[in-house]
């Protein structure tokens, strides 16, 4: 392994903050990806089963995820280099045991794909004489088709994939507040509210020991849990933010190649630096924050939505109706206009997530081949990158075929579960012990990590309550 020691490392000053418009982009990508897993799937699910009895755990749920959030982009901003690099630093051992984790949990993500076709195959019916599985089917290898090409087109892809992410997001979030503002709806509200504070009342019906794994994942991945967090990393490092500006960029064929560097750089302690770094920190929350709170006022939405108007009917999202049932969110709104327009939505935010993870997975893996195994960079990063790519295409297009969504999603979440309970430790580990030495006195962790270590805490705990229930 090849890896220079952190105390040989470059140093250069901190680049000049560009501006807020021009900065701001990976929390809402952030946003955009966790509006097309947990956020559609699992807690309008349980909503619409249970009602209000798990409501409360929603904002905690999300709110754990900030810390972990918070020391993964710090990583990246100050030294330049992705978190995995990070976990490759700390134990050699420790980061391919997660690299393994990961490339396990992600042959699946196929799934958000083919949750996607579910809404096309309801809204076009085509084609015609198909069953709805391969309806489904036929829509998901579509938007991977189409959305392969786009990355194939596209100049730097981190702005392909922002671009995107952000109107996905916009209308996501305009539609269903829209649906929320209608009289039907609104009666629900003082109700709901409550809801968010305790259960209200009696669980509705007989708890089903089958929804353990959903609840599970419904709170663990609210927002984005075990390995998709990390997935923040590499959007902050190919937007060029703070030291990562002189990291490189992975371009697509239709931009000139760019340099992408294995290691990273470090601040150098001027005034300047200083000045800079402070900006770049506030950034940092506030990035972090446009994500987390973007994607909690979503997901309220759409558990207002199901408490409205699937709980009374007992209406449940499954198998291979994953959209299909929430499309009456937007029905009540504007009628079997809105309900189309919703399919056409739930779509685009279901197969986004298939098109971000597949960019996010081939960089993570591009990357930590680069970074153990020196004899790769003979090829260039972009080279790796497609390869990747392709590889995931073809794997993940086989794993659609293995299941309906619904269960092939939470395999990838289970596993994932494991790599969120190592985080908190791991990270801790990285900033506060590993790098903090290195760094001017300004850019090190002030005060205690106590937010980290609750998050540990609540995620160990979780992890309890589940082998329990396997019990």
């Amino acid at each position: 392994m090849s890896i220079t020691p952190l105390e040989r490392l470059p140093r250069h000053q901190v680049p000049i903050f560009p501006g807020w418009w021009a900065a701001l982009g990976p929390g809402v990508v952030w946003m955009a990806l966790a509006q097309g897993s947990g956020e559609l799937i699992w807690w309008p699910y349980m909503v619409a089963k249970y009602g209000l009895t798990f409501l409360w755990l929603l904002v905690p749920a999300c709110l754990l995820q900030y810390p972990l959030n918070l020391e993964i982009g710090r990583y990246t901003l100050l030294t330049g280099e992705s978190i995995f690099h990070g976990f490759i630093r700390l134990h050699r051992g420790f980061g391919i045991f997660l690299w393994l984790l990961m490339t396990v949990s992600f042959l699946w993500f196929g799934a958000f794909a083919s949750a996607g076709g579910t809404a096309m195959a309801e809204l076009t019916h085509w084609p015609s004489g198909w069953s709805q599985r391969d309806q489904s089917l036929f829509w998901g290898y579509a938007s991977i088709a189409v959305f392969i090409s786009a990355i194939l087109a596209s100049g730097v892809i981190y702005t392909l994939i922002e671009r995107f992410m952000k109107l996905v997001a916009v209308v996501t979030v305009v539609g269903l507040l829209s649906a929320c503002l209608q009289a039907d709806v609104q009666g629900a509200i003082p109700e709901f509210v409550r809801g968010l504070f305790g259960p209200t009342a009696a669980i509705p019906r007989p708890w089903d020991s089958a929804d353990a794994s959903k609840l599970l994942t419904a709170i663990t991945f609210a927002g984005l849990g075990g390995f998709w967090i990390l997935f923040y990393s590499y959007w902050l490092r190919d937007k060029g933010v703070a030291m990562a500006t002189f990291a490189g960029r992975i371009t697509g064929l239709g931009g000139n190649e760019e340099a992408v560097h294995s290691d990273g750089f470090l601040p150098a302690d001027t005034p300047k630096s200083r000045q800079h770094w402070l900006i770049w920190r506030r950034f940092l929350s506030t990035d972090i924050l446009v994500g987390i709170i973007g994607n909690l006022f979503t997901t309220l939405m759409t558990c207002l939505l199901a408490y409205a108007l699937l709980f009374p009917k007992g209406l449940l999202p499954q198998e291979y109706e994953l959209a299909v049932v929430q499309s009456q969110f937007f029905a009540v709104s504007w009628g079997e206009i809105g309900r189309l327009l919703f399919l056409v939505v739930a779509a685009a935010f279901l197969t986004d997530t298939w098109l971000a993870t597949a960019d996010a997975v081939s960089r993570i893996q591009t990357d930590i081949i680069m970074t153990l195994f020196p004899a790769s960079r003979k090829l260039s990063a972009r080279r790796w990158y497609y390869i990747v790519l392709g590889l995931l295409t073809v794997i993940t297009s086989f794993t659609m075929q293995l299941d309906a969504p619904g269960p092939l999603i939470l395999t990838s979440a289970l596993i994932g579960f494991i790599g969120t309970i190592t985080f908190p430790v791991a990270l801790y580990l990285i900033n506060h012990r590993m790098l903090a030495p290195h760094l001017p006195a300004w850019a090190r962790p002030s005060g205690q990590p106590w937010f980290l270590g609750l998050s540990f805490l609540a995620y160990l705990i979780l992890a309890g309550l589940y082998l329990y229930n396997l019990l």
